[in-house]
């Protein structure tokens, strides 16, 4: 099964729409100017000079008046659904509903599930609900390790055959270094890619922020840096040894992103992701005790923050990816302390790094997009592109629309988002996923049809 097919659901509607004078930008095709762009039957069928195309009969007609950005759609490598077992947080259509609203085209789910996804029959059924409930394209990530406990390795042949994109402990890690090393070596031979969740949980073990001055100010015990960024440099070396393929997840701090700098400059085949939570926030946010901000890892310092976000701009950090983490309410209307870690992220991830990071000056717009959909490559699948003869994978944002992060409520089951309240600049009023409609903004105004 090739890394395209491993991709399954999406509204299977192609649409035939115009959107006329917007402004294209695509780092990768080298756009960035006003034109008029046709999609027709769901392709990128006709580029022309702004306000010289004409809607066909039954194509609806959207102006840009030179304002609206017709971006690449996103891609995030890194979410969780929450099905099988805890539907009540968020299932496959809720979930990539939410996606579609933040912009995105597809995503990669995770396998810490209930029951864990870590078996080819597993698989096979999650990826038939998929391609009955998914409004975007979704792939899967099983795990590294049976039940997620480190001990024995899954049948990795057998579900990439099935239609695994990686593999991923995510939510633990690989504690082995010996264990790490079989699935490397595994790896090498069935293909994929290891996405790792970095953590070392004899230094983390009990924490519930990040270790520093705050937390012992708040009297809560914290969680060092060194947890996560040893076990970088640690499986980079292995990674390197075995000359295989790995992605480290949510990096957190500056010294995960020198371990990562430092494998690249020697060759080593690896990526890495950054979530919008640890470039746009830090430990300062969790003073107010709110359980929105405790997410794993944790925020970290101002100077961490500045290294994560000069990785991403140097391309040391490869991509976004929002580590969208739906939890029903009850669970984390509780004690600081008890409550889970993570956050929800899809549906405010590019507004809030536009807002806290383009509009600021930190990071060019162009920077940020193609980092928004770099993810796709990293495990094989076809980036997201604006060119004519391509699928429909798009994006039309409005960068002056301004709206308060879950004011009129959340696409995603759960409303445990870290941005919630907070006055975000740039919507997405329209998303196109695989040729589709995946999304319609309700302020988008059409005329035609």
């Amino acid at each position: 099964m090739s890394a395209t097919e491993a991709l399954v659901g999406g509204l299977q509607q192609p649409a035939d729409l115009l959107l006329r004078d917007v402004h294209v930008l695509d780092p990768r095709s080298g756009l960035d100017e006003r034109h008029d762009l046709r999609v027709g039957a769901g392709i990128l069928s006709e580029l022309a000079e702004p306000g010289t195309l004409q809607p066909a009969d039954g194509e609806e007609l959207i102006e840009g008046d030179g304002r609206l950005r017709a971006l690449p759609a996103f891609f995030d490598p890194h979410v969780h659904l929450r099905t099988p077992g805890q539907e009540h947080k968020e299932d496959l259509e809720s979930g990539t509903r939410a996606a579609a609203a933040g912009g995105f085209c597809g995503v990669i789910a995770m396998p810490n599930t209930a029951p864990v996804l870590d078996s080819a029959p597993l698989l096979r059924s999650l990826r038939d609900s998929a391609a009955r409930e998914a409004r975007i394209p979704v792939g899967f990530l099983p795990a590294i390790t049976r039940g997620l406990e480190g001990e024995q390795l899954t049948e990795m042949a057998e579900l990439r055959q099935q239609g695994a994109l990686g593999f991923s402990d995510d939510g633990k890690p690989v504690h082995s270094a010996g264990m790490l090393r079989k699935a490397l070596q595994y790896q090498r031979l069935c293909g994929g890619v290891l996405a790792l969740h970095e953590e070392d949980p004899t230094l983390s073990r009990g924490g519930a922020m990040h270790e520093g001055a705050l937390s012992a100010a708040l009297g809560i015990a914290g969680i060092p840096t060194v947890a996560e960024s040893t076990m970088v440099a640690r499986d980079a070396a292995l990674a390197g040894y075995e000359d295989a393929r790995v992605h480290f997840q949510h990096l957190s701090c500056a010294d995960s992103v020198a371990a990562v700098a430092a494998a690249k400059q020697r060759g080593f085949r690896v990526s890495a992701e950054v979530s919008p939570h640890h470039l746009l926030l830090t430990d300062a946010d969790v003073r107010g005790m709110d359980t929105r901000m405790k997410m794993h890892p944790p925020l970290t310092t101002e100077a961490d923050r500045m290294a994560l976000i000069e990785g991403l701009r140097a391309g040391v950090i490869d991509c976004v990816a929002t580590d969208h983490a739906p939890h029903a309410r009850d669970e984390k209307e509780v004690p600081f302390e008890q409550a889970p870690m993570g956050t929800t992220g899809l549906e405010t991830a590019f507004a809030a790094l536009h807002s806290g990071l383009v509009l600021s000056g930190v990071l060019e717009l162009a920077v940020l997009v193609e980092r928004m959909s770099a993810g796709a490559a990293l495990f094989e699948l076809p980036a997201p592109l604006i060119a004519l003869g391509e699928p429909a994978n798009l994006v039309l944002v409005d960068l002056d629309a301004e709206w308060i992060a879950g004011e009129h409520g959340w696409e995603s089951r759960s409303e445990n988002c870290c941005f919630a309240g907070r006055r975000l600049q740039g919507r997405v009023l329209l998303t196109l996923a695989a040729g589709s409609l995946a999304h319609r903004d309700r302020s988008l105004a059409l005329v035609g049809a």
